[in-house]
């Protein structure tokens, strides 16, 4: 069996990839989208993503959503593989538009987050190792001194809901957006250097680095 992954750079897309291979999935594709309904903070820091893909041994697929979603659909299927993985816990319009592209590309959707509770979701990825850094706030949501701000333990999880006891524990409806900095699918690990902070219409939000520790 084989698929190909949504990738952002970001905790959910990678864990669900990471709970998909733990069941004999191979997932040798990952799939970043340029989208065409605001400014992606994952996309504009494209090196980063292409840090991540190369330490963990995966391709980085591109794709330019102006060619629309027919065109991503037929440039799916033409890769052999079976699954399209993603990483929704419970966005229902996003759910039903991987079950309609999966549908169009001959494969499998494969969505292993979805349903989850968010706050038992962000302790289990932590516990399995997972440690992320928040590269983006919404600014009706979040402050500026949030980006940045590391999720390596439980308790950082903890301070961060005691802080903002609104917002969604994975982020989930948009309230923040994240990248990767260590998980068990690479070895090591990498430190976060924020070099800008940039303003969009709805996010506040990071040019990055990434260091390996």
């Amino acid at each position: 069996m084989r698929g190909i992954a949504f990738f952002s750079g970001g905790k959910d897309g990678l864990y669900a990839l990471y709970l998909a291979e733990r069941k004999g999935v191979d997932v040798p594709y990952l799939l970043t989208l340029k989208t065409t309904i605001g400014l992606s903070p994952h996309w504009e820091n494209f090196e980063a993503l292409k840090t991540l893909a190369d330490v963990m041994g995966k391709e980085m697929l591109t794709f330019d959503m102006k060619e629309g979603s027919d065109a991503l659909a037929e440039f799916i299927g033409s890769l052999g593989v079976d699954y399209l993985i993603a990483g929704d816990v419970y966005l229902e319009d996003h759910l039903r538009w991987v079950k309609l592209l999966a549908e169009k590309a001959g494969v499998k959707p494969l969505e292993p987050l979805w349903g989850r509770d968010t706050r038992e979701l962000a302790e289990e990825m932590l516990n399995e190792g997972f440690k992320w850094a928040i590269i983006a706030v919404n600014k009706e949501k979040l402050g500026k001194g949030w980006l940045g701000y590391i999720f390596r333990s439980v308790a950082d999880l903890e301070k961060f809901l005691e802080a903002n006891p609104s917002v969604d524990p994975v982020g989930e409806a948009g309230e923040f957006h994240t990248a990767l900095l260590e998980s068990p699918l690479f070895n090591g690990g990498f430190d976060i250097e924020v070099k800008s902070v940039e303003e969009s219409e709805r996010y506040l939000w990071a040019r990055f680095g990434l260091r390996k520790t």
